[in-house]
C-alpha cells in the first residue's frame, strides 16, 4: 500500500501591509516554506499594500512533515529584502478541518530565536550506581542547522540541562556537526527533572545565537530513553500576533494525506464511474456519477473535477466522460444564452481538461506575444478615467499628449498586439491536441441536438466551444500569464493594465461580438471594428477545430500526459562538474542550455546547438540543493549519478532564482522516481580543499551528512497520471458526503421526493419520476456499498501495516 501526502496551497492576496519604501508603498512577495525549506516563491507585486497573487502550488511531501510557513517580504533592488511578517501553520492546525483552511490570517512578527531548523541525534541512558542516578547523554551529531553567520554557516555547540546541572560540548564550525561526545550529569536532590538539550551558535563578538532545543519529560527518560534523531524546536512561547498591525494574508491550505490501496480495491468504484459514462442518455440523471455530482458543493467542485478528469484520462476515456457531463449540463439548460456560464462540474471539468491537455498548445499560441508585451512596456489606455497623460508623455515628441493622441496611439498598439494574437489563434487548429478537438466536436454536437430549432441556429453552435477556449483558457492566460507559466513574474501595474485590455478584447471576440456596445465600458468602442472583423476569422477557425473524426482516443489507456521522449523542461543553467581538487571559483560555472526528457538530461551551448553531452535519467541517484557556502553562490543544485560501472559523479547546476531551482529539482526527481538504489543521504556541500564544506569530513567517500528529499516535488499539469491515487481521492470525496448521500437518497421518502426528482433532466416525462427516483436510490445504495468495501480494505491494510 503506497503512502501519499500532498499540500494544496493557494496564496490568494494580502491586505493592509505596512509601507517599507520611501514612496509610501511596498513591493511584496511571499516565501512558502515546509519544515524550513523554501518550496515556492510568489512573484513580486509592485507598489501595492493590498497585493493579489492568486498563485497555487501542490507540494508532494513525505508523511512526516511538521509545519508550513508563509513569509511576506518587501523586495529591494539594493540591499537585503525587508521582512514584513509571517503566518505559521502547524500540521495539526491544517488537518483540524478535513476541508482545510480558507481564511484571512494576521501576520506575526518574525522572531529570530523562533526561526530554528534541523535535527539533533542523541542516545540517552539513565543509570543507577552507588552514588545515585546518573544521566548519560551521548551527543552524536546534528544536521541542517540554521545558518547564523554572514558566511552562511554556524559554529554550533550544545548545552545539556538536567535539573540544576548543565554541561557544554565543544564548538564545531559546521552546520552539520559530528560531536560523538558523552556528557554525564548527576541527579541532585529535588525530585525528577526533565532533560533539555539546547544548541547555540558561538560568536566571538556579541551574544551567541539560539539554534534550537529538544526537551524530554522525566517519564520519557524513565520508561523510554531517547535514542535517535529529534527535531529542534524554538523556546516555548506564544507567537506574537501583531493584531493586524502588519496586515494579513488570505490563504487556502488543504492537506491530502492518504494510503493508496492496490488497484484491485478500486475496481468496483471504477466500474460504477465507467458505467455512468457508458450508459444510455436516459439514465444520466440516475447514474452513480450523477449522484456524486449532487454531493459536491462549489468549494470542492474544482478539486473533484480535476481528479475525475485525470482518472478518466488514465483510462483513455476523458472524451466520453466530458461528453457525459456536458450532455447533462445541456439537458438541464433551457436558455442557450446561459450555457456553461455557471461553475458546474461540467464547466470545471472542461476547464481543468484544457489545462491538463492543452498547456503546450497554449504556450505555442500566446507566449511570443505575451513576451513582447512584457518586453516593450508600451503605455496603452482607452478609458479616459484611467488615462495618465504624464506617464504617456514618452509616446509624444511634443510635450504632454492630449487624450485624443493617447487614445489613437493606444488603439494602434492594441490592434497591433491583438492582430498577432488572433493570427496565432486562427492558424493553430492543426496544433491543438486531438483530445481537445474531439471534446469540442462532441460538445458542439450536443448543443445542436438540444437546440435544433431555427430560432437557435446561428452563433450558438460556436459559442459553446468559444466560451471555453477563449473565455476560460486564452483570456485568463493573457490576463494572468504568471498563473499559466507563461511568465516567471507578475506584470507591473502598467503592463497589467495592457494585459487587461487585451484580455477584454479576446473575451469580446470569444463572445463573437454579441455584447459589443453594451454595458458600462463604451470607451472600448474604438476597438469594435477590429473585433467584429476578427469574429468571421474566429468562426472559420472553430469550424476547422471541430472538423475531426469523433472516435475513442487513440492508443488506449493513457498512463502519462507527457511521452518519455518529449522535453518536459528546458532552459539555460550554469553548470560545473565535480573536480578532483583545487579551489574552484564561480567562473568554473559555464552557461549551458539544458533539456530534460523522461530519458535524458542533455545540454549544449545554445538552444539551437547539437547536444554536447547527456546524463541518462536512469543513472540519477539523488537531486538535491547545495548550501550557498559551498561555492558562495545561491540557487545551486547537484545531480548525483552512477555510471554503468558504478562510479559516482556529481554535476552542479546554478539556477537564476529559487522558483527555477524548485522547478528543476521537482522535474528531475519526477523523471528519476522509478530509479533503484536512490541515496538516502548526501552532502549538501561540495568537496573542496580536501574536505566537505558542509560537515568538514576529509574523506571524499564519507557518508552523506544530510537526508535526501526525493519525495518533495511540485505538482503541475505534466505530472504522470495515477488512476489509483485519483480513485482514492474520489473515495475521500465520497466519504465527506456519505451522510448527505444517505439522507438525500436513502431515508424514508417525503412528500416532495417526486418533485425533487423532477428537477433533473427536463426531457424526463412526469410519469417516470418515481422510476427515476428509484434508479437514484439504487445508484446511491451501490455507492455506499462500495464505500463500505473500501473502508474494510483500508482497515485491513492498516492492521497489516
Amino acid at each position: 500500500m503506497a503512502k501519499s501526502c500532498s499540500l494544496h496551497i493557494r496564496v490568494v492576496e494580502g491586505r493592509a501591509l505596512p509601507a517599507k519604501d520611501v514612496s509610501g508603498s511596498s513591493d511584496p512577495y511571499c516565501l512558502v516554506k515546509v519544515d524550513d525549506e523554501v518550496v515556492a516563491r510568489t512573484a513580486t507585486v509592485w507598489r501595492s499594500l493590498s497585493p493579489f497573487w492568486g498563485e497555487e502550488y501542490t507540494v508532494h511531501l513525505p508523511m512526516d512533515f511538521h509545519h508550513l510557513a508563509f513569509y511576506v517580504l518587501d523586495e529591494d533592488t539594493v540591499g537585503h529584502d525587508d521582512v514584513i511578517g509571517k503566518v505559521s501553520l502547524s500540521r495539526e492546525a491544517i488537518t483540524a478541518d478535513p476541508r482545510g483552511i480558507d481564511s484571512w490570517i494576521n501576520l506575526s512578527r518574525v522572531n529570530p530565536d523562533a526561526e530554528v531548523q534541523g535535527e539533533v541525534r542523541l542516545a540517552v541512558q539513565l543509570l543507577q550506581d552507588a552514588r545515585g542516578r546518573c544521566l548519560r547523554c551521548h551527543l552524536l551529531q546534528a544536521r541542517d542547522l540554521a545558518p547564523r553567520d554572514i558566511s552562511g554557516t554556524s559554529d554550533p555547540f550544545a548545552r545539556v540541562f538536567w535539573g540544576s546541572q548543565s554541561l557544554e560540548s565543544t564548538i564545531k564550525k559546521t552546520r552539520f556537526p559530528h560531536w560523538d561526545e558523552v556528557l554525564e550529569l548527576r541527579e541532585m536532590p529535588g525530585g525528577p527533572a526533565p532533560l533539555r538539550v539546547e544548541l547555540w551558535d558561538w560568536d566571538m563578538v556579541g551574544k551567541n545565537d539560539f539554534l534550537g532545543m529538544v526537551e524530554f519529560s522525566p517519564q520519557i527518560l524513565q520508561h523510554k530513553p531517547p535514542n535517535g534523531w529529534f527535531r529542534l524546536h524554538p523556546f516555548p512561547r506564544a507567537e506574537e500576533d501583531s493584531g493586524g498591525g502588519l496586515g494579513a494574508l488570505r490563504l487556502k491550505v488543504r492537506l491530502a494525506e492518504d494510503r493508496v490501496l492496490p488497484s484491485r480495491c478500486y475496481q468496483p468504484l471504477m466500474a460504477l464511474l465507467l458505467e455512468s459514462v457508458r450508459g444510455p442518455p436516459e439514465e444520466d440523471t440516475a447514474s452513480p456519477l450523477a449522484v456524486l455530482e449532487e454531493l459536491t458543493s462549489g468549494d470542492c467542485r474544482q478539486d473533484l473535477a480535476t481528479k475525475l478528469v485525470k482518472l478518466f484520462l488514465g483510462q483513455g476515456l476523458a472524451g466520453p466522460f466530458l461528453d457525459y457531463l456536458t450532455r447533462r449540463e445541456v439537458a438541464r439548460t433551457t436558455d442557450p444564452n446561459t450555457l456553461f456560464r455557471s461553475n458546474s462540474l461540467a464547466s470545471k471539468a472542461v476547464e481543468q481538461f484544457m489545462k491538463l491537455v492543452g498547456m503546450h498548445y497554449l504556450h505555442e499560441v500566446l507566449k511570443p506575444v505575451i513576451n513582447r508585451v512584457f518586453e516593450e512596456k508600451k503605455y496603452m489606455e482607452l478609458d479616459p478615467g484611467k488615462m495618465d497623460l504624464g506617464r504617456a508623455r514618452r509616446i509624444s515628441f511634443k510635450g504632454t499628449p492630449s487624450e485624443e493622441q493617447v487614445r489613437e496611439t493606444s488603439l494602434g498598439l492594441l490592434t497591433g498586439y491583438l492582430g498577432l494574437i488572433v493570427d496565432a489563434m486562427v492558424a493553430s487548429a492543426g496544433r491543438c491536441p486531438a483530445a481537445m478537438r474531439l471534446a469540442f466536436r462532441r460538445l458542439q454536437q450536443r448543443v445542436e441536438e438540444r437546440f435544433p430549432g431555427a430560432e437557435h441556429q446561428g452563433d450558438f453552435r460556436y459559442l459553446a466551444v468559444s466560451g471555453f477556449l477563449f473565455l476560460r483558457f486564452f483570456a485568463p492566460a493573457i490576463l494572468t500569464p504568471k498563473l499559466f507559466a507563461l511568465r516567471d513574474q507578475h506584470a507591473d501595474p502598467q503592463t497589467g493594465r495592457s494585459l487587461l485590455l487585451l484580455a477584454k478584447a479576446v473575451q469580446s471576440i470569444g463572445n463573437l461580438g454579441q455584447q459589443l456596445g453594451q454595458g458600462k465600458e463604451l470607451w472600448m468602442a474604438p476597438l469594435h471594428p477590429f473585433l467584429l472583423q476578427s469574429v468571421a476569422r474566429v468562426k472559420d477557425f472553430l469550424d476547422q477545430l471541430v472538423d475531426v473524426q469523433v472516435d475513442e482516443e487513440a492508443g488506449g489507456p493513457a498512463r502519462a500526459l507527457v511521452p518519455p521522449s518529449l522535453t518536459v523542461r528546458e532552459g539555460f543553467l550554469l553548470k560545473r562538474k565535480e573536480e578532483p581538487g583545487g579551489l574552484a571559483t564561480c567562473f568554473a560555472f559555464k552557461k549551458r542550455y539544458f533539456r530534460l526528457s523522461g530519458e535524458t538530461l542533455s545540454y549544449a551551448k545554445g538552444p539551437e546547438c547539437q547536444a554536447h553531452a547527456s546524463i541518462p535519467v536512469p543513472h540519477i541517484r539523488a537531486v538535491e540543493r547545495v548550501d550557498e557556502g559551498a561555492f558562495q553562490l545561491p540557487h545551486v543544485m547537484q545531480v548525483v549519478t552512477r555510471d554503468g560501472a558504478g562510479t559516482p559523479h556529481t554535476t552542479y547546476l546554478q539556477c537564476k532564482n529559487v522558483n527555477e531551482l524548485n522547478q528543476w529539482l521537482s522535474a528531475l526527481r519526477k523523471a528519476s522516481a522509478p530509479n533503484q538504489d536512490k541515496l538516502a543521504a548526501c552532502h549538501p556541500g561540495a568537496f573542496r580543499g580536501g574536505r566537505w564544506t558542509c560537515c568538514l569530513q576529509a574523506e571524499r567517500s564519507a557518508a552523506g551528512c544530510s537526508r535526501t528529499h526525493s519525495a518533495v516535488t511540485l505538482g503541475d499539469w505534466s505530472d504522470p497520471l495515477d488512476p489509483d491515487a485519483e480513485a482514492q481521492m474520489v473515495y475521500r470525496q465520497l466519504l465527506l458526503g456519505r451522510d448527505q448521500l444517505r439522507m438525500k437518497f436513502l431515508e424514508e421518502s417525503h412528500p416532495d421526493a417526486a418533485e425533487e426528482a423532477d428537477t433533473g433532466d427536463p426531457h424526463v416525462p412526469p410519469g417516470s419520476c418515481p422510476e427515476a427516483l428509484a434508479r437514484q436510490k439504487a445508484a446511491a445504495a451501490r455507492l455506499l456499498e462500495v464505500l463500505e468495501d473500501l473502508d474494510r480494505a483500508h482497515d485491513e491494510f492498516q492492521w497489516q501495516g
